[in-house]
């Protein structure tokens, strides 16, 4: 009788493309994930994988049992989370987030997600949306809080809010009248995300389709970025949410501008032949989690001069 474990072992072997990787993400050794692929073979009674030189490959056989394989392990998942009492269910998930959720609403994702599964548990990375996306597409991660954009037809994505983006600076920078054009903000650094993310893209392109050189100052910590505005080294251009004390405070004052900002729209994404149905139930708690934080709070986008 075929063993659910072994064919988990099978699955995470076809997936990252050896045994030493399937034992390093299921935490246990190699020759352990050679014996259960040897068992598998034997019940079966078909050769799984071939070795090719250093490495091995699967066979035609392999790829059609990988099939069915995901298929069992998905029904065994959606069964334990229909059947069985939520305080029963194992596992650990790991989760990935852009740092715009730290600061918004990721607190009350734990939060819900410990009251309902308490014995699940989370490993939580903070990256931008193109490395959480390549960790998804690895298997290294089963859920990523991610720009939408970034998403493709091999995962399974559900929206998770819209956040303004304003241009914001300290009231000790000194800036022209409002609304300030886009040759006055040049005269600044401009102070956002990281290069490879959209957002830093979709800036420098507003500056130079007018032609207009600008000084951008790249950085994957929103902290940092919001620290940097606060000691008026630029203007920084952040999801204004993220700020609202600073802005409370009068330590930064959001700057009305004739060239309007993008909202970034972000989604929850998990494989969509995942046989971990808990990284469904995990996304859809984002989701409702990340509207009741926006209905709470108010997420209206700045406005542009006319």
């Amino acid at each position: 009788m075929l063993d659910l474990k072994s064919l988990e072992i099978f699955i995470w072997t076809m997936r990252l493309g050896g045994f030493r990787r399937a034992a390093e993400r299921l935490n246990t050794t190699q020759p352990a994930v050679s014996a259960r692929i040897a068992q598998l073979q034997d019940e079966l009674g078909v050769v799984l994988f071939e070795r090719v030189g250093r490495r091995v490959a699967p066979t035609p056989q392999a790829m059609v049992l990988l099939t069915y394989a995901e298929k069992m392990m998905a029904l065994r998942s959606e069964l334990l989370t229909a059947v069985a009492d939520r305080s029963a269910i194992r596992g650990v998930i790991r989760l990935g987030v852009a740092e715009t959720v730290v600061h918004t609403w990721l607190s009350q994702l734990i939060e819900r997600l410990n009251a309902l599964y308490p014995a699940v548990s989370l490993e939580i990375e903070v990256e931008t949306s193109p490395s959480l996306r390549d960790a998804l597409a690895r298997h290294e991660l089963d859920v990523a809080v991610m720009l939408a954009s970034y998403t493709d037809v091999r995962f399974r994505a559900i929206p998770v809010g819209n956040y303004p983006l304003g241009w914001v600076a300290s009231p000790a920078l000194a800036l022209p009248a409002e609304p300030v054009s886009l040759a006055d903000l040049a005269a600044w650094p401009i102070i956002t995300f990281s290069r490879t993310t959209q957002p830093y893209g979709v800036i420098r392109e507003m500056f130079s389709s007018v032609g207009l050189p600008v000084r951008m100052f790249g950085n994957s910590s929103l902290a940092s970025v919001v620290r940097m505005a606060v000691d008026a080294v630029g203007v920084s251009v952040i999801p204004t949410v993220i700020v609202q004390r600073e802005l409370a405070e009068g330590r930064l004052r959001l700057i009305r501008s004739q060239a309007a900002l993008p909202g970034m729209t972000f989604c929850a994404a998990h494989s969509a032949t995942a046989e971990n149905h808990m990284a469904s139930v995990v996304a859809d708690l984002a989701a409702e989690v990340a509207a009741n934080y926006e209905a709470t709070t108010g997420n209206e986008a700045p406005r542009a001069a006319d």
